[in-house]
């Protein structure tokens, strides 16, 4: 592991890259201050735009708007008990209360270095975890890719949302979507209506920035919020040295950051819950638990770092499977996949200075957060919540023409853009979650051309999914994944019954 690592470092800190990746924090802190805006929409209006740069390039603008935005988000969390971003909804519980007492800046300084130590935490386990688990993925064979594509989609389907039916629907329509163009194992055309345009089928960017981009945009056209903050709303107030509380929250940091890592290993948990195990966790070992709530700064420091150190484990399962740990690792494997780099081992194989280039600059991109959000100080990002909101549609709208138009200069791509967006719209509308519809898209085709090739190498014998211990250990999985929202039912009706007859 270490030699790779080495011998990407100097490529990582070439002048293009290191510009990349201090670009990308300082969008994302911008993105993730902006409430409305997230590090899923950043990153998909962004894809299109880096289809012709060198793939670290572009993947270090990717680190940095992940990391950036995720600590964004606590900017008006603080200032305004608004959170920028859904997984800064526990920064508001102590940050806001510290911001009452005139310890806002000391409350975002607080917030900047946890989300700074939860990143390198995660960082360092994505280059702990995913060499290693790669190397596993060598004994895999089509059924057992076949189960993991599945599994993935099961996963997040259910996990994902507030309701595993719409989920699976959702993966369903990833899955229609995926179907359309040339059949990878025959060479025949499927469901293309004899349209030239649909034989290569949707291309990934299309439909990732239609449902992640647009959607946003056309909330904030439709709410027309024409007025910006007030300056006066906006004070900091003067700020602590950035390293000052060390003493009081090292061990919130270290508890927060496992935490975070732990679940981002999972798919479909997200840097929401972490946040919230690791602020739970934080209130139980306080030895003072009635302060939270109150303006705790071990409440501030256990939300940061545990969404941030969410952010490189969701990544783990994603490079090496292709099952993202969350909805913003699934749009970060479609820029993957643009650029010609599948997950699995061949990824670590052939592509070693890139990938483990991407590690070391989700490392550094933590770092800069300091940088560029401690010690240039949250006072020239607050400003931006100074904007009417408004007046970003057009920005966003433009930017994600402009990209999936240069994919492949076809005005097609455009009218399916809009028509991916306005379904996006509608879904989050009915609550359905995006995410498996896009996985549906990257994971069905490898589910469906491993099933076809596994059978095809058994001559039609389907216990051949079942029979290897991998393959077998992973369709369990995938039956308990799909079982546990049923007994989940079952266990509430009968608590509820229970509560009834007592009652």
């Amino acid at each position: 592991m270490f030699e790779p690592l080495l011998h990407a470092l100097p490529i990582v800190f070439q002048p293009m890259n290191l510009l990349a990746m201090i670009a990308g924090v300082a969008m994302g802190i911008a993105i993730g201050a902006l409430p409305g805006l997230s590090a899923t929409m950043g990153i998909a209006v962004l894809i299109p735009l880096t289809f012709g740069l060198d793939p670290l390039v572009g993947l270090g603008m990717m680190a940095g708007i992940y990391n950036g935005a995720m600590y964004g988000g606590a900017i008006p969390a603080v200032l305004l008990r608004i959170p920028g971003t859904p997984a800064s909804i526990v920064t508001t519980f102590d940050g806001h209360a510290m911001a009452k007492k005139g310890e806002a800046g000391r409350a975002l300084q607080i917030a900047v270095v946890s989300s700074a130590i939860g990143g390198m935490a995660s960082a360092v386990a994505l280059m702990a975890f995913a060499p290693p688990l790669s190397r596993v993925t060598l004994a895999f064979g089509p059924a057992e890719y076949f189960w993991v594509g599945v599994f993935g989609l099961s996963s997040i389907s259910v996990f994902l949302g507030k309701s595993p039916i719409k989920g699976i629907l959702s993966a369903c329509m990833g899955l229609m979507i995926g179907m359309v163009g040339i059949d990878q194992i025959t060479g025949g055309q499927r469901f293309t209506f004899g349209t030239v345009n649909l034989v290569d089928g949707f291309h990934i960017v299309v439909l990732l920035t239609g449902l992640y981009a647009l959607p946003p945009a056309i909330g904030m056209a439709e709410e027309a919020i024409k007025t910006g903050i007030s300056s006066a709303e906006l004070k900091i107030g003067k700020s602590r040295h950035i390293f000052s509380d060390w003493r009081i929250l090292w061990r919130t940091w270290v508890r927060s950051s496992g935490l975070g890592i732990l679940v981002g290993l999972l798919p479909g948990a997200g840097g929401n819950i972490a946040a919230f195990l690791s602020y739970n966790e934080a209130k139980r070992a306080s030895k003072h638990p009635e302060t939270f709530g109150h303006g705790a700064p071990e409440g501030v420091a256990a939300g940061e770092c545990g969404n941030n150190a969410d952010n490189s484990a969701a990544l783990v399962p994603a490079l090496t499977l292709g099952v993202p740990g969350s909805s913003v690792a699934a749009v970060i494997l479609g820029g993957l996949l643009i650029h010609g780099l599948r997950p699995g081992p061949a990824l670590f194989r052939d592509h070693a200075d890139i990938v483990y280039g991407f590690m070391i600059q989700m490392f550094a991109t933590s770092f800069l957060l300091i940088v560029i959000g401690g010690f240039l100080g949250a006072k020239v990002f607050v400003h931006l919540l100074r904007l009417p909101r408004v007046m970003l549609v057009p920005l966003i709208v433009g930017l994600t023409a402009v990209g999936v138009y240069s994919i492949n200069n076809n005005m097609f791509d455009l009218y399916m853009m809009f028509a991916f967006g306005m379904l996006g719209y509608a879904m989050e509308r009915l609550d359905f979650p995006l995410a498996p519809a896009v996985l549906g898209l990257i994971l069905g085709s490898m589910s469906e051309e491993n099933m076809r090739l596994a059978l095809l190498i058994s001559q039609g014998d389907w216990t051949v999914f079942f029979t290897r211990p991998i393959s077998l250990t992973i369709a369990i999985l995938t039956a308990v994944v799909l079982l546990f929202p049923v007994v989940r039912t079952i266990r509430d009706r009968r608590r509820e019954a229970r509560e009834a007859a007592t009652a």
